[in-house]
């Protein structure tokens, strides 16, 4: 049987999700700092909150391409942008399998940050198109982007270029001065930006300089993603959207094929549109819940003495030990001490030595965690 070489040819299982499947079927409790999902993290939802689905508008299918109107009105409402520039999806993920069609054909190239989201590579092989990566690097407690690199990987066959702002797992805003940058750049060449900002609603302590968002731009094509699974905490609700920004005609070229595309799939659920509204006014209890646990889970992180990066947002934080720590350091946790953290490499850091813990796990948890990481790092396990 022939399989699609967009997929990898072999699929194995990597030794850290061995190690945590074995753990498991031995009935060994894992401290598990690696935890994003929001609805099992024990964030608390109101009482009757479901009920919005069962408006009995969902009941008519509309197979409106870009979603239902009163959907983009309403999210063109909240971001201050026309309806017509809205696009609703099932997921950003879906959202970025749309613009790589858009934009690209079969072997051209989008230029993705490192470290990032390992997710883009599958993303991109899974329609034919190819990534290259630009690079962060951390200077006096900020990230920053490294155009030397973008100015080297850039070619004839470069289409877009992603930025995740704020970045996972980093937690920076780009700065205003490398928006501006980057947005020449890509208007000069002829490139679009995708920005994703579904964690820009949880800002624990943005620099004054941060651009805390890449929408609004007059030239060049800009698209910035966002959704439910962040915004109020509910992934499984399967609804997110894009909005289009820059100049008016690339605007309109693009939503003219995007619709192309997203006729083809008319994926948005009904249920999910009608009940937007109030799904959405779950945002202040929600958040108010996450950014208590993220800055308390953070506080405790900085007080245990283990080196911690800045974080400006997001969901997560990175403990960097050098490389002394070893690259199989956080197996060798696991297997050790039963607490569960991600290794750097999994989000391409190009230097050993860190580990990415999710600031959003359950505080009791997440303090015995650390103190189980102090004392590997002190005892060198």
């Amino acid at each position: 049987m022939n399989f699609s070489s967009r997929l990898p040819h072999e699929i194995h299982p990597n030794a850290l999700s061995l190690l945590v499947d074995e753990k498991r079927r031995a009935g060994v409790p894992i401290l598990d700092l690696t935890e994003s999902n929001p609805t099992r993290a024990g964030i608390v939802y109101p009482e009757g909150f479901l009920t919005a689905l069962s408006d009995s508008r969902a009941a008519v299918y509309e197979p409106e391409p870009f979603g239902l109107p009163a959907a983009r009105e309403l999210i063109g409402r909240e971001y201050g942008v026309p309806a017509d520039r809205v696009v609703m999806t099932a997921s950003t993920s879906e959202a970025y399998s749309w613009l790589f069609k858009l934009l690209c054909d079969p072997g051209d190239e989008v230029l993705v940050p490192r470290p990032s989201y390992p997710l883009f590579d599958y993303l991109a092989a899974l329609e034919s198109v190819t990534v290259r990566h630009y690079g962060l690097f951390y200077d006096h407690g900020s990230w920053c982007i490294d155009f030397h690199t973008i100015e080297r990987e850039l070619n004839d066959r470069t289409r877009a270029i992603v930025v995740v702002n704020p970045n996972n797992p980093t937690g920076h805003f780009i700065a205003r001065h490398e928006s501006t940058e980057l947005t020449a750049l890509c208007a000069s060449r002829g490139l679009a930006i995708i920005s994703d900002e579904v964690f820009r609603d949880y800002a624990i302590a943005p620099r004054a300089e941060s651009a805390l968002t890449l929408g609004g731009a007059e030239n060049g094509l800009t698209f910035t993603l966002h959704g439910l699974s962040k915004a109020v905490g509910l992934p499984q609700m399967k609804l997110a959207w894009m909005i289009a920004s820059g100049a008016d005609d690339l605007v309109r070229q693009a939503m003219q094929r995007l619709e192309m595309i997203a006729d083809t799939y008319l994926s948005a659920g009904t249920p999910v549109q009608c009940a937007l509204p109030a799904l959405l006014a779950l945002r202040k209890p929600v958040q108010s819940q996450v950014m208590g646990r993220l800055r308390e889970n953070l506080a405790f992180l900085r007080a245990s003495g283990l080196r911690t990066l800045e974080v400006e947002a997001g969901w997560y934080a990175i403990v960097s030990q050098g490389a002394r720590a070893g690259d199989d350091f956080a197996e060798r946790l696991l297997r050790v001490r039963d607490v569960l953290v991600q290794p750097g490499y999994f989000y391409d850091f190009e230097s050993g030595g860190h580990f990415v813990l999710s600031l959003l796990t359950r505080p009791e948890i997440f303090r015995r965690g650390v103190e189980r990481l102090v004392e590997a790092v002190a005892g060198h396990d």
